[in-house]
């Protein structure tokens, strides 16, 4: 069994801050929405983040520094009996389970029923790793979630931001709460700033030049546009409305020159260029 450590590409010494860096380098590179019908990927991304929620737990994390569970978060049974003997047991020992004999339950019992016992009193936070997109995290939704071997439906509340953590109560080991970090997948359109959404969207040069209507994408669909005559790239139109809880969205124009251009345009733009000259690095 690989060790989490190593799963997630860190030092035993590691910071909580560097761990919780390596974990977003790796989920945004093997998220399944960045590498549709890819196993492998999707296997992974399991992988990281079921070591990730093991290390980003102090409590977990220190027990399995100290050899007490395994990367999987099970009692190891070197911890199990040393809680039965005693930390300085040593030599053979012979276990009498009454007139029943020696079963695997009572044995089971004799060595882990205190350290249940003792979970049973307390209770424990679980701490887990979320990865949505980033129209599910503008928008909201319900996620199924495997914690534990325990599927739970998960409500994302509309606006959560990369980072944020869920406290969902009751649903840790024993009555503990549950808290879900949530990580917003990077999208192949749109970033995030505040409540914002930014987009660049490429123009011709007939339509920076002279205008006219066009379709960009937004998180809930395409939508209709003006282009202004005379735009240039970097030009931007707002959406209002458009973007998370009322925020806008910024589409950013960009001019794109054909793959192939012909005597003809390169001609004209001679041309023109002779009679209107001008310095577009003026000032730099």
């Amino acid at each position: 069994m690989r060790s989490p450590y190593d799963i997630l590409g860190v030092k035993p010494s590691a910071s909580e801050d560097e761990l919780r860096k390596a974990y977003r380098k790796l989920a945004k590179k093997h998220h399944p929405d960045m590498n549709p019908d890819n196993k492998e990927s999707e296997s992974r991304f399991r992988e990281i983040s079921a070591a990730y929620d093991l290390l980003s737990d102090p409590t977990k994390r220190a027990r399995f520094d100290r050899g007490e569970i395994d990367a999987e978060g099970r009692e190891t049974f070197a911890r199990a009996y040393s809680a039965a003997h005693g930390a300085g047991a040593r030599g053979a020992y012979n276990f009498s389970f009454g007139d029943g004999g020696s079963r695997a339950e009572d044995l089971f019992e004799h060595l882990f029923g205190d350290r249940f016992s003792a979970k049973t009193a307390r209770g424990q936070d679980i701490r887990h790793a979320l990865t949505v997109d980033l129209a599910d995290a503008a928008q909201g939704a319900v996620k199924r979630v495997d914690v534990g071997g325990r599927m739970l439906g998960i409500s994302i509340p509309a606006g959560i931001k990369d980072g944020q953590t869920l406290r969902l109560k009751g649903q840790g080991e024993s009555g503990g709460d549950l808290l879900l970090e949530i990580h917003v997948a990077p999208h192949r359109l749109f970033t995030r700033n505040g409540d914002d959404i930014q987009v660049e969207v490429p123009v011709t040069l007939a339509e920076a030049v002279n205008g006219g209507k066009i379709t960009v994408p937004t998180l809930t669909g395409r939508v209709t546009v003006t282009v202004p005559p005379r735009s240039n790239t970097g030009t931007k139109l707002r959406l209002k409305g458009k973007g998370i809880k009322g925020g806008d969205q910024y589409v950013s124009l960009k001019v794109v020159l054909p793959d192939r251009m012909d005597d003809e345009l390169a001609a004209f733009v001679a041309r023109w260029s002779a009679s209107h000259p001008y310095d577009p690095r003026a000032g730099m």
